[in-house]
């Protein structure tokens, strides 16, 4: 049985080494028997969480639009930049305001409790973005998804992608077939929305 699989480019930069680690997946992915799906974080603009703001006016339409989509998924693979060794602000404020959506047409939900998320990271610094990942990684079991400890790093971003797009290290090629291979096996045996 196939496998709905979101990928979730944590920046919307155009020239981002995250946005083309993430069409790598996407392309790795597709060959799958997964539904691939990849998820613009600029077609859903967010205001600033605020409680005020969500007490007035309720949870915006883009972050129950993008919670509906989630729920949906079996498994997630944001693929993030690292901002002050720790979740870029665009990024963070998505998850908050998704992570407040309780109702999708009319029934009860969590969208990121239960779900399998895989995370990956590129970056012009010799870490590869490990100190973001590891923020993300616990703001997602913070909120119930069941998170992978395999992850693929791309450190050294700037030399890491040849003019198509494609990554040009074996290595971090093998470590981004890795995850996508564990993220679509675990997401067929947890998968929430058997």
């Amino acid at each position: 049985m196939s496998r709905n699989i979101l990928i979730l480019p944590g920046s919307a930069r155009l020239g981002s080494y995250n946005r083309k680690l993430a069409s790598e997946a996407m392309r790795i992915l597709s060959v799958s028997d997964a539904v691939v799906s990849r998820i613009d974080l600029a077609d859903y603009p967010l205001p600033i969480y605020d409680g005020d703001f969500e007490a007035d006016t309720g949870v915006p339409q883009n972050a129950q639009l993008m919670a509906q989509r989630i729920a949906a998924q079996d498994g997630l693979l944001i693929v993030s930049p690292e901002y002050n060794a720790s979740i870029p602000p665009l990024l963070k404020n998505a998850i908050d305001w998704t992570s407040r959506v309780r109702k999708v047409h009319e029934r009860p939900v969590q969208p990121f409790k239960g779900l399998v998320v895989g995370l990956a990271s590129a970056s012009p610094g010799r870490f590869g973005g490990m100190r973001g990942l590891e923020a993300i990684r616990l703001v997602m079991r913070a909120l119930g998804a069941e998170v992978m400890t395999q992850q693929c790093l791309v450190p050294r971003a700037a030399e890491g992608f040849d003019e198509d797009g494609r990554l040009r290290d074996d290595v971090a090629r093998t470590s981004l077939e890795a995850l996508c291979d564990k993220l679509l096996d675990t997401a067929r045996s947890l998968s929430r929305n058997a």
